[in-house]
């Protein structure tokens, strides 16, 4: 069956950070549910013998960004500790974001991201950063931070504006317990911004809704199944021996269990939208399961540029920052949502016909030329309209920028942010098909029989107004919309 769902309500246990073992889910459980942070002491150590590292090496070469200027600059040198603001116009002069501001959730899992990278121990960055970002996430405040800056080769606007807060030229938001201003080092600031912590912070929180919505579909298609009385032979085990692909071995798996053994249906052989339900479906089980395992990597990845190793007394310079994995893995993951979201219309499609349902056109009760769901057919259409939108690879564009020398870019961040935009639209196709299926069993007066699924139909009728005459409907998919995130637990 599919990865195991993730109940991340709110705890009092600390997040360990320790720049080695962070995961996808920790980052939300930060984010989104404000739960503290600690530092391991071996991740601290890494982080001062990186810095210590640092400061004996400048003196005995140049290294980027610390006695040298960025990007098309590389080659004017600068006094590393004669110049003590060359880090302040680093800073300053990055700090160019556009647009509106980013919500908390997603400034918060950047930096959450940034701080455990530091504790991998390759920034040559001064402790007293890793004490005010667990300060700040711990007190539940945060940085302005814009939408617009990133291009996939590194976040160095929003994390130069990250730099410009903790030394206290911008405000915090959310609460007014704040961290003390500090002081930076004339070359840590291009160490703070030589990441893509806000990317990697907003495809966490991609990855996390992802796969909550995938796994309700399997809940929210079963009702689907049942309403139309589908035949469960298309998930045989059989059949999906004779072509294991994972994701499609595990949807079928996971639709065995939601519907109880396999058997024959109404027809002989149902639309797409259930018979082939595994193999359009298991697409996108296997794209969230791969941008989870490269969330792994990223999240616990000391990527600055340049890498400085205690251990190895060196400095390396790079292109490890440059973010091609994320950015490509997250446009699978929205190609194959729009895949997933198509069968969910198609077989909404099925609900609203009499010859799939044995019921009144469009699932009405009451006087005749009543309209009942009819209308969910285009609100779900105008929503998978913005799935499909979106699904368009972000990949595919390209920047070359500071003079010539940074000649491609992954757009990554772009692709993150589009992911979860997708998701948005995504959950309200779902919650579409939601509202239609449980109309259509209650008519029926069918009730699931296996004890998982019985239990997201019951919790659905308890959630779900059981008025059938026409009104508006666009409160009952709101409703269905939150029940999505219950159903991903059934």
């Amino acid at each position: 069956m599919p990865e195991a769902p993730l109940d991340l309500g709110p705890s009092d246990e600390p997040v360990v950070l320790d720049g080695r073992s962070l995961g996808g889910e920790d980052v939300v459980r930060v984010a989104r549910f404000h739960v503290p942070v600690t530092v391991h002491a071996d991740g601290r150590h890494r982080v001062e013998a990186s810095w210590h590292a640092t400061r004996r090496l400048v003196t005995q070469q140049l290294i980027y960004g610390r006695n040298t200027g960025v990007g098309a600059n590389r080659s004017e040198v600068v006094d590393a500790f004669g110049e003590a603001d060359h880090g302040l116009r680093l800073l300053r002069s990055h700090a160019g974001g556009l647009g509106g501001m980013l919500p908390e959730e997603q400034v918060r899992a950047m930096l959450v991201v940034r701080l455990n990278q530091l504790l991998a121990g390759g920034a040559g960055l001064r402790p007293a950063v890793v004490d005010a970002l667990t300060d700040a996430l711990n007190n539940s405040c945060y940085p302005g931070v814009h939408e617009y800056g990133a291009i996939g080769t590194g976040d160095l606007t929003a994390l130069a504006e990250t730099g410009l807060t903790l030394i206290g030229e911008r405000f915090w938001l959310g609460s007014t317990t704040t961290p003390s201003p500090i002081e930076l080092d004339s070359g840590d600031a291009l160490a703070l911004i030589s990441s893509n912590a806000l990317t990697i912070g907003m495809a966490g929180l991609a990855w996390h809704t992802a796969r909550q919505l995938l796994q309700a579909a399997h809940v929210v298609t079963a009702f689907s199944f049942l309403a139309v009385n589908g035949s469960t032979e298309a998930y045989a085990e059989r059949v999906h021996q004779g072509r294991p692909h994972p994701g499609q071995v595990a949807v079928a798996a996971e639709m065995r269990r939601l519907l109880g053994s396999p058997g024959s249906g109404a027809r002989i052989q149902d639309p797409f939208g259930y018979r082939c339900f595994p193999q359009i479906h298991g697409p996108a089980i296997d794209a969230v399961t791969d941008l989870g395992r490269v969330l792994e990597v990223e999240i616990n990845a000391a990527a600055e540029n340049p890498l400085v190793w205690a251990e190895d007394d060196a400095v390396y310079h790079h292109g490890a920052f440059h973010c091609a994995y994320l950015g490509q893995t997250l446009d699978r993951v929205r190609l194959a949502l729009l895949h997933t979201g198509h069968l969910s219309t198609a077989r909404l499609a099925t609900l609203v016909e009499p010859s799939f349902t044995g019921l009144r056109p469009f699932l009405a009760e009451g006087v005749s030329g009543s309209s009942g769901v009819m209308i969910l057919e285009y609100s779900a259409a105008s929503a998978l309209a913005e799935v499909r939108t979106l699904a368009e690879p972000a990949s595919l564009g390209n920047a070359v920028v500071s003079r010539g020398l940074e000649e491609h870019s992954s757009f990554a961040f772009q692709s993150a942010s589009q992911a979860l935009r997708s998701l948005s639209a995504f959950r309200l196709v779902l919650a579409c098909e939601l509202v239609a299926a449980v109309r259509a069993l209650r008519l029926r007066r069918v009730v699931p029989g296996t004890p998982s699924l019985r239990a997201a139909f019951e919790l659905a009728e308890s959630k779900l107004n059981p008025d059938m005459a026409d009104r508006q409907l666009s409160p009952d998919v709101e409703a269905a919309s939150a029940l999505l995130d219950d159903f991903a637990l059934c």
